[in-house]
């Protein structure tokens, strides 16, 4: 990301503009919310014809009067998709003008309404949790990537292409716009913040080995997708998520298991320190972390401080290094080492603490030398009595070879150590390979409006 010019350069708003994001009643927002759910459970009901989707006055009374569970849905629903429905609750208030600390109540009731009215299942104490709060997470996320794609000033092919492409992103967001009028609206006001976001799109060959052995293992095709949004060292107030980081792996060709990772974080409240020689970021961050593969299964919510710092070592030359430590209120790691057959909960329930380690060397643009380590400190509150402590290490060289396309090499270092109380510990290491080319797109970058300032 190119910040040699770091005061307020980026961006149209700092907030959406009032003038076209009215702010809706709460009342309305929150009939959106059940709406929302009410289309969901439709779906289920009249398209799939799920059993847990059959529900009228007798289970309603059944889950209002029964004590929450700890379900055992399978790892993919309680980590990603419940969440992901959580980001539509919380979007259908964000999208009507609320901000980002008063669209999160919605992100709770969607969860609140959903776990009592639309399956006939008992309520879990785990959607309680991750529904809202990885909702939020994606919620705002994706509303900030929404923004920076819609163009209200757009017309013709670009414009629909735009639309739909938030539509996929956040339904909620769309019907918002589709009531609202906003879909037919043109004018060339600025109308949502936006700020510079850079894209890595990646793809290539991915060897996952049985444990450290080269000759043995599983070979797929990965494609990876990697999001800055912000720029950490541009001196400014900050707003939540006014920067974040994203990461996610796709794998094709190992089973149904096809989102391998997505990983992120997100500052809440933050500012710049003043230094003699290097930029630095301090701040409070969201920190969302999923990992459903062949290695393993691994969710985590984390909340906790960072700090971000780039130390400038020529006119082309740059060192970038990250520290987080966060503390990880609620998770969720697989009982297993290896594939997972079973259709139901083989996961526990658990909580500790997490760090995260990224640093980046740029070689005058010849090629980036990266490393990213993940520690997790982890003891189970439902599920088979243990203390674990996960490790994942993923050094990776890049070459760049023309324009904004490189070539590179990433080896990935699993370790498992498992310490049960009622069974022998368990201490395993898996590698991974990745050979893969990139793409580097920097998209969204606007000089700032100074009278909307």
């Amino acid at each position: 990301m190119d910040d040699s010019l770091r005061h307020n350069q980026y961006g149209n708003l700092r907030d959406d503009n009032p003038l076209y994001n009215k702010k809706s009643s709460v009342a309305m927002v929150a009939l959106r919310v059940t709406l929302a759910n009410v289309s969901t459970w439709a779906v289920d009901r009249f398209i799939f014809n799920y059993d847990f989707a059959r529900v009228g006055p007798d289970t309603w009374q059944r889950n209002i009067e029964s004590a929450p569970v700890w379900d055992s849905d399978r790892f993919g629903m309680n980590y990603f998709f419940h969440p992901f429905s959580g980001g539509m609750f919380f979007n259908a208030a964000r999208a009507n003008g609320f901000d980002f600390y008063e669209s999160i109540p919605f992100a709770f009731l969607g969860s609140l309404e959903w776990e009592y009215l639309g399956e006939n299942t008992h309520p879990s104490y785990n959607d309680f949790i991750n529904t809202p709060v990885n909702g939020v997470f994606f919620g705002e996320i994706l509303y900030r990537l929404g923004s920076n794609i819609l163009d209200d000033g757009a017309t013709g092919w670009s414009r629909f292409f735009r639309e739909t492409a938030v539509a996929i992103m956040t339904p909620t967001r769309f019907f918002s716009r589709l009531f609202s009028g906003a879909l037919a609206r043109t004018t060339t006001d600025l109308v949502y913040q936006k700020e510079p976001l850079n894209i890595t799109l990646s793809g290539g060959y991915h060897r996952v080995n049985e444990g450290k052995t080269w000759e043995f293992g599983t070979n797929s095709v990965n494609v990876n997708l990697h999001l800055d949004y912000g720029n950490p060292f541009e001196k400014r107030t900050r707003k939540p998520y006014d920067f974040f980081k994203l990461r996610t792996d796709l794998d094709f060709g190992v089973g149904r298991k096809i989102i391998d990772n997505i990983t992120g974080y997100g500052v809440l409240v933050g500012r710049n320190v003043a230094t003699a020689n290097s930029d630095l970021f301090v701040g409070i961050f969201q920190h969302m972390n999923f990992f459903d593969n062949n290695t393993f299964e691994l969710g985590t919510i984390g909340f906790g401080p960072g700090v971000m710092s780039k130390l400038p070592t020529s006119k082309k030359s740059n060192l970038y290094a990250n520290l987080h430590v966060a503390l990880v209120p609620f998770g969720g790691l697989s009982g297993r080492w290896g594939p997972d057959t079973t259709q139901t909960r083989d996961y526990n329930y658990s909580g500790g603490a997490e760090l995260k380690v990224e640093a980046s060397y740029d070689f005058g643009g010849i090629c980036d030398l990266t490393l990213i380590g993940y520690y997790w400190a982890l003891r189970t509150y439902v599920g088979t009595p243990e203390s674990s402590y996960i490790a994942l290490v993923k050094p990776r060289l890049t070459f760049h070879l023309f324009d904004n396309v490189s070539i590179g090499f990433e080896h990935l270092i699993y370790y498992s150590d498992r310490y049960p109380t009622n069974f022998p510990s368990v201490h395993s290491v898996r590698t991974e390979q990745k050979v893969f080319v990139s793409i580097f797109l920097e998209e969204f970058k606007f000089k700032r409006n100074s009278a909307a300032n």
